[in-house]
């Protein structure tokens, strides 16, 4: 017999032509384009509004060069703020606080233009008023946006998992909340989430017990992402405790959207956007710093300076990364992959400063450069030993959402004889908690840890 397949909200075949596709599976959205119109629309209405149509030549040209600018300016903070990232239908996003938080910023960087240039992208009053209309009318679109969605696709059809009193108590409050949510099945655990789907044709499901994630996770969890079938976790009193603060209220009970990666696309762009504006920036100090360790490492361990290994990169891909060598050629022979301790017999006298200093890592700029690593994140490790971590450490290739780094949490907090288990620790807050922030202070940290290291 064969089951049901759920609903899958999937860009139906409306003779959107084949660029518009692409943009689609890339990221574009609609909201992009009413955006920007709505947003330039509003500070030439603006602009009217104060001063009727009668503006100089030199003012017009001026002033609409400057609203185009100021547009891209909050469409840049708009994008990288997660203002066009998918959403699951369940459950309303707490929109209007980040869309306040990101106009705000927009409008202080276009006034710091002004300041900086003598020359405002617009008049001055007009950015007040900007800041107060634009946020209306990026979040009304929103809204309707949110509407027509509802309308096209029905009613969200949900599936509860949970103790038969965890779901008594989630269906009165449904219920109660009315609403475009509608219960269409139940289970009590979540090991046949999967079926349990196909069968009630659930566009989303509620997990009432916390016993349920180990249930889920990397699967069926990554299944049900593709298909867009929205998972939530009910957040319990101690989950709030532990400081879980993101939340979102489904019928008045809180939940956290679960996803099998933790950074979403806009973050992973920006990241790679601030690491190559910081290459730039130090790149006259670290080319002659690498050439100088190169010519070290060659008088020391003669010929083979580059060392060449095969690591697990972002999303398990491999890559080939590059280090100074600092251990025999022979290192391997015999022994095979053999995780390095602090007292190595194998490392080549002379170059131990190196290693302690991270100095030995400066050749994986160029993996940065080429988009194989990120100067901040978890440190990629060899395919062997992988293999074996995720045997024995749930989660661990949750680490590999980012992109692998030369320096990373788990690095200033630890050595390189740290226990896998508590690297995984440091390497999952990084993830979850990831800001360009947070980067610029492990990279600040990473300097001293160097400094402390080498002057032993």
């Amino acid at each position: 017999m064969q089951t049901q397949q759920p609903p899958v909200e999937t860009v139906p075949d409306t003779g959107e032509v084949l660029v518009i596709r692409q943009l689609r599976r890339r990221g574009f959205r609609y909201l992009h384009v009413f955006d920007a119109v709505l947003l330039y629309g509003l500070m030439c209405a603006i602009t009217v509004a104060r001063f009727g149509f009668s503006w100089p030549n030199y003012a017009v040209s001026h002033y609409l060069v400057g609203f185009g600018i100021a547009t891209a300016i909050h469409m840049v903070m708009y994008y990288f703020g997660g203002l066009y990232e998918y959403e699951q239908r369940l459950g309303l996003p707490p929109w209007l606080p980040r869309i306040v938080a990101l106009s705000a910023v927009s409008v202080l960087i276009s006034a710091a233009i002004g300041l900086a240039t003598g020359r405002y992208l617009m008049p001055r009053l007009n950015l007040a008023a900007l800041l107060v209309l634009g946020t209306v009318a990026v979040a009304v679109p929103r809204l309707v946006s949110r509407r027509l969605r509802s309308r096209r696709y029905g009613h969200s059809q949900i599936l509860l998992v949970g103790t038969p009193d965890d779901i008594t108590l989630a269906r009165t409050h449904l219920a109660d909340a009315g609403g475009d949510a509608e219960v269409v099945g139940q289970t009590p655990n979540a090991h046949d989430l999967l079926d349990g789907c196909n069968r009630c044709g659930a566009t989303d499901v509620l997990l009432l017990s916390g016993r349920s994630l180990d249930q889920i996770y990397p699967d069926p969890l990554d299944e049900l992402e593709r298909r867009k079938i929205g998972v939530f976790y009910r957040i319990s009193p101690s989950d709030t405790l532990l400081g879980l603060q993101r939340s979102r209220q489904i019928a008045g009970m809180p939940f956290v959207a679960l996803r099998t990666h933790a950074v979403p696309q806009y973050r992973l762009r920006l990241k790679r956007i601030i690491e190559l504006a910081v290459l730039l920036v130090l790149a006259p100090v670290l080319i002659p710093l690498s050439a100088a360790v190169a010519l070290y490492v060659r008088i020391r361990v003669g010929k083979g300076v580059l060392f060449r290994q095969e690591r697990v990169g972002i999303g398990g891909s491999r890559f080939t990364m590059l280090k100074f060598r600092t251990m025999r050629h022979d290192a391997e022979d015999g022994c095979g992959a053999v995780m390095a301790n602090e007292d190595d017999p194998r490392i080549v006298a002379g170059v131990t400063l190196l290693r302690e200093s991270r100095l030995d890592e400066l050749p994986q700029l160029l993996n940065v450069v080429r988009g194989e690593m990120s100067i901040v994140g978890p440190r990629p490790e060899r395919p062997e030993f992988v293999a074996g971590f995720e045997e024995l450490i749930p989660g661990y290739g949750r680490r590999h959402d980012l992109p692998p780094g030369i320096t990373g949490l788990a690095q200033i907090r630890g050595h390189y004889q740290t226990d896998p288990g508590y690297k995984l620790g440091h390497d999952l807050q990084y993830v979850v908690n990831w800001s360009p922030i947070l980067d610029l202070q492990i990279m600040a940290e990473t300097v001293l840890v160097m400094l402390r290291r080498s002057a032993r």
